[in-house]
């Protein structure tokens, strides 16, 4: 059963949007972002999330920088990353950016740390992908060393070795909270496990409740490490709109090109109304009316045994006037309904 504490919360990747029809520029998708999580926190949601990418449409190739800009806008709602891609990034620089941000916030800040399912960082920094495996390995035990340790001797093959060195600006003791997103691998998994860090499984196909034998790993390799047990977060992609038919019509407008990018640089099948309408029905696509969304996230809370929900709101293209309306209805009707569900589930356990 999902756990009596629920969190709800956004993701973006910096999809840049259009409104009347016209697209975005950069700066405008930018400033955005910020008022979208001004009024994310206004709707009473809980986390509000960035992603990192480094391709044409997207603007989140600066996000510690983003979130700061957020927190200066915000009070209360938490900022974190959709993914932090540790394996292209130092540990040190990440250390001091996300100290930074989690002191002029007033301890909100925290993240999500994954491998990359796009590889663009790789190039662009100077990395290799044949080292893919060893750049996230190093990297996370010296991320967590320089998180859970006042001074810091390291040294490894992905950067420089550290000598008894402490960086300022200090986080809080034990750092903040870091999450492990996984994609499907059982290595992610237990390597999450090790370390004793949150779980946030990226679903963004297919039925989330495959992912139930992932998450009964986790709980497992946790207690044969001996260590508590941690929260289970779940990604995944969805709109919302008054009704079904309305909120179906417009995501598949939207999705449907998108799909068709990636299958051509993946692999993907190509997208048909009929499998679309089947991902709204059973699997990963959050789209229709707030009854409609709430209803599934209550029931892959319970089967996940999840803590957190972040619905990724924002596609290349999708109307500025869409995304808004997605972020009302998410905190002002689903919320409630999800905590409804929830609790309605618990007194009757």
């Amino acid at each position: 059963m999902a756990t009596a504490t629920f969190e709800l919360g956004l993701n973006s990747f910096g999809d840049v949007p259009t409104e009347g029809g016209r697209v975005l520029s950069d700066a405008e998708t930018l400033r955005l972002l910020v008022r979208e999580a001004k009024l994310a926190e206004s709707v009473g949601l809980d986390v509000f999330s960035v992603g990192e990418h480094y391709r044409e449409g997207f603007v989140d190739s600066a996000t510690p920088v983003l979130l700061a800009a957020i927190a200066t806008a915000t009070e209360r709602i938490k900022l974190g990353t959709s993914v932090t891609v540790l394996s292209t990034n130092d540990p040190v620089r990440i250390y001091n950016e996300f100290s930074t941000l989690d002191a002029v916030s007033n301890g909100r800040a925290q993240l999500v740390l994954g491998r990359a399912s796009a590889t663009e960082s790789f190039p662009l920094f100077g990395y290799n992908l044949a080292d893919y495996e060893e750049l996230f390995e190093e990297k996370l035990e010296l991320f967590m060393k320089l998180q859970r340790e006042e001074s810091v001797t390291w040294s490894g093959t992905v950067r420089a070795p550290l000598v008894d060195q402490t960086l300022h600006p200090r986080m809080q003791p034990g750092g903040i909270p870091t999450w492990i997103g996984v994609g499907g691998s059982p290595n992610s998994v237990i390597r999450a496990a090790q370390y004793g860090l949150p779980l946030m499984l990226a679903i963004i196909g297919g039925q989330p409740e495959r992912f139930a034998g992932h998450v009964d790993l986790y709980f497992r390799a946790l207690e044969q490490f001996g260590l508590p047990v941690q929260p289970v977060g779940q990604h995944s992609l969805g709109l919302i709109a008054p009704t079904d038919e309305e909120a179906a019509d417009m995501w598949w407008t939207y999705w449907k090109p998108v799909v068709e990018t990636l299958g051509k640089e993946r692999g993907f099948y190509a997208p048909t109304r009929q499998r679309y309408d089947a991902e709204l029905s059973t699997g990963a696509l959050f789209v229709g009316s707030p009854e409609t969304v709430a209803q599934k996230i209550a029931s892959v809370a319970r089967s996940l045994h999840l803590s957190r929900f972040d619905l990724k709101y924002d596609i290349s293209g999708l109307p500025v006037e869409a995304r808004a309306q997605t972020i009302e209805l998410l905190g002002n009707e689903v919320r409630p309904r999800v905590a409804e569900l929830l609790e309605r589930e618990s007194v009757n356990a």
